[in-house]
């Protein structure tokens, strides 16, 4: 069995995604709310890979939005393992913002999300079994 550092380090997970028209608001930036959903989708894939579990979204801690997402760039989410508990672990997520024909890169959002394994009764279990 792997241990628990190996199993943090293998569940690193990146997103990649173009921000286009259709996910803007009327300012021409990423609505706040897409860039949230991003951010749990890659949180959750992340919680899976680490536990092979079934985990639930149980908490979102404080998102900072330190900069605006505007269309045209490209998006970076990467989610890691910050901590785990006896049933939980929580994501750190971090958005890095490229603009598309240039090299300049920024982090631009950050946040995190706690899990919960469960099982078919939808009753909490062990994150992890080690």
């Amino acid at each position: 069995m792997k241990n628990i550092h190996t199993l943090i380090k293998n569940s690193e997970t990146r997103l990649f995604k173009a921000v286009f028209p259709n996910t803007t608001n009327h300012y021409g930036t990423l609505f706040g709310g897409t860039a949230l959903q991003l951010m749990d989708e890659v949180s959750f894939i992340c919680a899976t890979r680490f536990s092979r579990k079934k985990v639930v979204t149980v908490s979102s801690d404080k998102v900072d939005f330190a900069k605006s997402i505007p269309e045209g760039t490209i998006v970076e989410l990467v989610a890691s393992i910050k901590s785990v508990g006896k049933t939980s672990c929580v994501v750190d997520v971090n958005i890095f913002m490229e603009e598309m024909y240039s090299k300049k890169r920024d982090k631009v959002v950050s946040g995190s999300f706690t899990f919960v394994a469960i099982n078919d009764q939808k009753k909490p279990i062990p994150i992890i079994d080690l």
